[in-house]
């Protein structure tokens, strides 16, 4: 591996690849909170119990959450072309990424929220807080540490996915190391790149675990 011209391109895609993932978490993270509390709140006994929103909802999510990203990628190309004007490229694939992280965190959310013991929210029900303000004020606040961990899971996952996006034309680790380590059949420059990645999601994971365990301790 020539370190003074590879170097720097690592070091680059390292920061493509962590703007990447950071993005996508970020619209990925919104849409999917939303959708994820969504089906908490509509499910049978819920705040705003709605059987056919449910229902809908939920097959939404099982239908897209099990389709392999790679194909995931392919299928949404026309729509990413419509939404942010390209089919490769960053974009494109922070829309790809935004949307599938969609799904995964939404039931990431449902799941988490599904913890909060039912008496507590009974308790707070009853000393006439709404059902907003208990969703708001109640279940999110004692779901949180379980949530970080879960957001701190999915940035693990949106690595792998931005790895993958290299393929077709996104930029960062994934397409640094297929065109400077597997294409050159230079393994160190793979393994530098393996390397990074496994840094990256060690400290995002420390970060993650050290907060959830700050917010629990309250």
């Amino acid at each position: 591996m020539d370190y003074d011209q590879l170097g720097p391109k690592l070091a680059e895609a390292a920061f493509q690849t962590l703007g990447l993932v950071s993005t996508s978490l970020l619209f990925g993270g919104i849409f999917g909170l939303l959708l994820g509390i969504a089906l908490y709140v509509t499910r049978r006994d819920g705040l705003y119990q709605n059987t056919i929103v449910h229902t809908v909802l939920n097959l939404i999510v099982n239908f897209f959450r099990p389709i392999p990203f790679i194909i995931f990628l392919a299928a949404v190309q026309p729509l990413a072309r419509i939404v942010v004007g390209k089919g490769i490229g960053d974009p494109a694939m922070i829309f790809a990424i935004s949307l599938a992280a969609t799904f995964g965190i939404s039931r990431i959310v449902e799941q988490n929220l599904l913890t909060v013991t039912p008496g507590v929210i009974e308790a707070a029900r009853a000393a006439g807080a709404g059902r907003f303000r208990a969703l708001w004020s109640v279940i999110l606040p004692e779901a949180l540490g379980p949530l970080i961990l879960g957001y701190t899971f999915i940035f693990v996952a949106l690595v792998d996915m931005s790895a993958v996006a290299g393929y077709v034309g996104g930029g960062g680790l994934g397409q640094f190391a297929i065109q400077w380590g597997y294409r050159q059949f230079d393994p160190i420059v793979t393994w530098s790149a393996v390397l990074v990645i496994i840094v990256l999601v060690q400290i995002v994971q420390f970060l993650g675990n050290w907060l959830a365990r700050r917010v629990m301790r309250r």
